[in-house]
């Protein structure tokens, strides 16, 4: 057996942007945009949306996802965990009993599932655990090209019976989100260099987009008094519920990887990219999405989940990664 790549440590500490987010939604709470401050923020919130969107298009690259699109069983099986098994699973959970799945979250459950893979996370943990860092990237790139127009409708078509999404807002969110990302796909040859060479300054203004989507979809459920409805034991079963939605998809794509055929580097890139959900597409999106005072709740799964598999995710990584040599397979 030999030592885990060096330079990676087990880090269990929670993400520093994540905390950024959570002081923005307690900053909501203490003082929430009302009036015509809430107002000017909701359309700040559009502009943000769109910009987190046409920097999304901008930056993907079509050849990572051309590169890998020939190992087709491998894609076909992540992106079936992504937008089928994921979504079916969380909405099997949406529909338990109210003393099990709290009714104000079951919505935000739901969404969560619909969600596409994390593309820096599920390629960073496959580089850390020597896995097929190719296929992970084009596997990744997919997830989150195709989740621009699935994730919408999948939420509609999960959450249309329950009167969380209209089908006519459906079709109004897929353009607001599809259309700056096809700009940033179509721009990209002419400004792709432009934005890599600037990737720190423009990442720090995709995450504070984020940032303000957060504080303005938390402040709308403050003013709708939508939190007064939950609880410390409903946050409580959320944990719980998290935690058994992760560890039944970390499993899931460990058996279906082995069962058939993958190689042990495949395996590696299929659990990391189909057992995942990105808070940076998930925050945009659900503001989008979501009515003002449903947006602040329908995040809290997800904010919840995406700390939990990060976590798991790094432990998982360097299990992978005191594998003898004999079993890597460069990416």
């Amino acid at each position: 057996m030999t030592a885990p790549r060096q330079g990676f440590r087990l880090n269990l500490r929670p993400d520093g942007y994540l905390i950024l987010i959570l002081l923005m939604a307690v900053a909501a709470m203490v003082a929430p945009a009302r009036g015509d401050w809430a107002t000017g923020f909701g359309w700040a919130t559009r502009i943000a949306i769109a910009v987190v969107f046409f920097l999304h298009g901008a930056r993907l690259s079509r050849e990572a996802v051309v590169r890998g699109l020939t190992h087709w069983r491998l894609h076909v099986l992540v992106l079936a965990c992504t937008f089928a098994l994921f979504p079916a699973l969380t909405w099997a959970l949406s529909q338990l009993p109210a003393w099990i799945t709290p009714p104000e979250l079951a919505a935000g459950i739901v969404f969560l599932g619909c969600l596409p893979s994390t593309i820096q996370s599920s390629i960073g943990f496959t580089a850390i655990a020597r896995g097929n860092v190719a296929a992970a990237i084009a596997a990744a790139s997919a997830s989150n090209l195709l989740g621009v127009a699935l994730t919408p409708l999948l939420a509609g078509l999960l959450l249309h019976a329950e009167g969380a999404v209209s089908a006519q807002s459906v079709q109004a969110i897929v353009l607001q989100l599809l259309a700056p990302f096809l700009a940033g796909q179509v721009l990209r040859p002419w400004i792709g260099g432009w934005v890599a060479a600037r990737a720190k300054v423009l990442s720090r203004l995709d995450r504070g987009s984020i940032l303000l989507v957060v504080y303005t979809a938390f402040s709308g459920a403050v003013v709708e008094g939508v939190w007064s409805r939950l609880g410390a034991l409903d946050l409580l079963r959320l944990l719980v519920l998290c935690a058994v939605l992760l560890a039944a998809i970390l499993a899931i794509t460990v058996f279906a990887a082995r069962s058939l055929g993958f190689d042990k580097a495949d395996e590696i890139a299929i659990v990391f990219c189909g057992s995942k959900k990105s808070l940076a597409s998930g925050a945009p999106m659900a503001a989008a999405i979501f009515p003002a005072a449903a947006a602040g709740i329908a995040m809290i799964p997800l904010l919840l989940f995406h700390q939990m598999q990060l976590m798991a995710c790094a432990a998982i990584a360097q299990r992978y990664a005191r594998r003898p040599d004999t079993d890597a397979v460069s990416g």
